[in-house]
């Protein structure tokens, strides 16, 4: 069962100084933090378990019920507090009462194509003619080009709506100016202080006070068309024959771009994406419930699910496939195109899978060598000549998690190179790229705190590496130095059921900005560790009392991780790891995602 933390300041958890990812493990709570979590336990009748959860992430004596049934009536903004909001929702309500043709262009990822589905799904409703265009990633690069607007404005279009993108594009936007479009942009993007010829919506603006800056551009859209459906409502707009459409039956777009733009599970989006997931049981949208089954996804969709299967596999299609597939998936009204479509982006995801594991075996190789002459640096810059853009990405996150460093993977083609950028907790790479750009060392670049992509020139490599070194030396040292795995709580084996799991679900959806609880087993025996499929470990451990534990370690067989589990095998461990429930033939059963071990003796180090 569930332990009490006795605080111990500076002490680790369990003694553990270094686990086998080398780090110290330490209680999330202090003394103030479990005085907290025995006062919402006693005031509101909750768990020790569950209040300590709720203490670990900020959540005041006063705040733990509206945190457990967090409401839209209460969290949802006026969307007129965004600058530039009643402009944008005015024009693209005027384009809809007046039937113009209206052209979205949205970005190749999550974020981009559920964006611009929710955009289109309302104009389908308002009957206005729409088009949608997603680039392709290789041959036109992120964001608005002036090819395409060119096309869109002689296809008919006389509104263009960039979504996920634009922020940033003065040029090719101030084309579309050129060529008679009007622009509203609906981003999230970090800004600089001159903006596109343009309706910027950006919570991210530098003069927007709105305080809504943890918004992914689908939920900037979601606000914008509650500004424009409000108009239209008073202008009578909508009748019997043309009903007004429930806005809320677009969350599940909301969620699943939330989740996989990493967006922070707090406040708004926090409601947004409970709301969500809990639309995506009704199975409603056909290209959703398609790609859930073919990702075999077992059980009610989870934050989990839409990170970790839904989202790569719409990715897939602007990686490495057809950029517009994901938004195409998410817009069909059609089961029987939504099931090829989704077949189609499982496909490329598998294709993406094997182009990305060649990729980073080098680009590893690289890092290693680097490493070797030079020691391990404040971050990684890795490039190569003919590596797939589109997988620069998760090669960049993969290199991040292995060094435990912000990374950056760049594609040559020729002297210009295409690279993208993954961070740590606390380290702005956003701000980092565009003060770069500013100092001439890309030739474009954006994006937010954990991420960001640029385009530059061989020439420049050196310098921006430098750059980047001295701009996150200091940074990076300080993350380092206070890394630790925070544990909510220590349990046995017989104590991580079904019951804890879902009294533990009411403080969720985990995700960035919302932890998952992460438990430690302690010194429960290895009692079998076996390689499985590709890259993957299945164990088994037990308690003292013999009750079982057991889970699966994906894509970790030969990373540090894998190989201290395997080294492991047949003695005591302290595990830690987060609780899942495996669905399967409609039995459950709870599994441990293991995320770090320890040998089960005082002081543990571990490699």
């Amino acid at each position: 069962m569930s332990q009490p933390l006795p605080f111990a300041p500076n002490k680790p958890f369990l003694g553990v100084l270094r686990s086998a990812l080398g780090r110290p493990w330490r209680a999330r709570l202090d003394a103030a933090g479990q005085a907290r979590a025995l006062a919402i336990s006693q005031a509101h009748g909750l768990s020790d378990l569950l209040a300590r959860v709720l203490a670990g992430r900020g959540v005041g004596l006063d705040e733990a019920t509206a945190y457990l049934d967090p409401t839209l009536r209460r969290l949802l903004p006026d969307p007129s507090c965004l600058a530039d909001m009643d402009a944008a929702a005015a024009r693209l309500a005027a384009a809809i009462r007046a039937g113009e043709t209206v052209a979205i262009f949205g970005d190749y990822d999550v974020d981009g194509a559920a964006s611009a589905a929710l955009i289109g799904d309302f104009l389908t409703a308002a009957g206005t003619s729409h088009r949608i265009h997603i680039p392709d990633r290789i041959f036109e690069g992120y964001g608005p080009n002036v090819q395409a607007i060119t096309a869109l404005a002689e296809a008919g279009a006389t509104l263009l709506v960039c979504v996920d993108c634009g922020t940033t594009s003065h040029a090719p936007l101030a084309e579309a100016r050129r060529l008679g479009l009007d622009v509203i942009v609906l981003d999230h993007h970090q800004a600089p202080e001159r903006l596109p010829p343009a309706l910027v919506v950006n919570p991210n603006r530098q003069d927007d006070l709105s305080g809504l800056g943890q918004l992914c551009a689908a939920g900037v859209v979601f606000l914008a068309l509650i500004a424009t459906n409000r108009l239209l409502r008073a202008a009578n707009f909508w009748s019997a024959a043309r009903p007004e459409p429930d806005l809320l039956l677009g969350l599940d777009l909301v969620a699943l771009a939330t989740i996989a733009d990493v967006a922070p599970l707090t406040g708004l989006n926090r409601a947004l994406v409970t709301k969500g997931l809990a639309l995506m049981r009704a199975r409603g949208r056909p290209g959703l419930a398609a790609l859930l089954d073919v990702a075999g996804a077992g059980g009610p969709p989870t934050a989990h699910h839409l990170g970790f299967l839904i989202g790569p596999r719409i990715n897939a299609g602007g990686r490495i496939g057809d950029a517009a597939l994901g938004a195409k998936l998410l817009a069909s009204r059609d089961p029987v195109a939504a099931r090829q479509i989704a077949e189609d982006l499982n496909r490329l995801n598998r294709e993406r899978q094997t182009v990305e594991a060649a990729t980073l075996e080098i680009a590893v190789a690289e890092a290693e060598a680097a490493a070797e002459r030079a020691g391990v640096g404040a971050a990684i810059v890795v490039a190569g000549d003919g590596w797939h853009p589109g997988v620069v990405g998760l090669v960049a996150a993969r290199l991040k998690e292995r060094f435990r460093r912000p990374a950056f993977a760049i594609a040559f083609q020729g002297e210009a190179g295409t690279g993208s950028g993954r961070s740590m907790p606390g380290i702005d790479l956003g701000r980092v790229v565009r003060q770069a750009v500013e100092a001439g060392l890309l030739i474009k670049g954006g994006g937010h705190a954990m991420a960001a992509g640029i385009t530059l020139e061989r020439s420049q490599l050196g310098a921006f590496a430098a750059y980047v070194e001295a701009e996150l030396d200091q940074a990076v040292a300080a993350a380092l130095a206070s890394e630790a795995l925070l544990v909510d709580a220590s349990l046995s084996a017989a104590g991580a059921g079904l019951e804890l799991y879902a009294a533990l679900e009411k403080a969720g959806p985990f995700g960035a900005g919302n932890p998952e609880p992460v438990f430690a087993f302690p010194a429960h025996r290895l009692v079998d560790v076996m390689p499985l499929g590709e890259g993957h470990l299945r164990w088994r451990a037990k308690a003292a009392d013999g009750a079982g534990l057991e889970g699966i370690l994906f894509r970790a067989a030969q990373e540090p991780l894998g190989l201290a589990l395997s080294d492991a095998r047949g003695q005591a461990v302290h595990l830690a790891g987060q609780l899942v429930c495996n669905r399967w033939n409609g039995r459950e059963r709870i599994e441990v995602r293991l995320i770090d071990l320890a040998p089960a003796e005082p002081g543990g180090a571990a490699g």
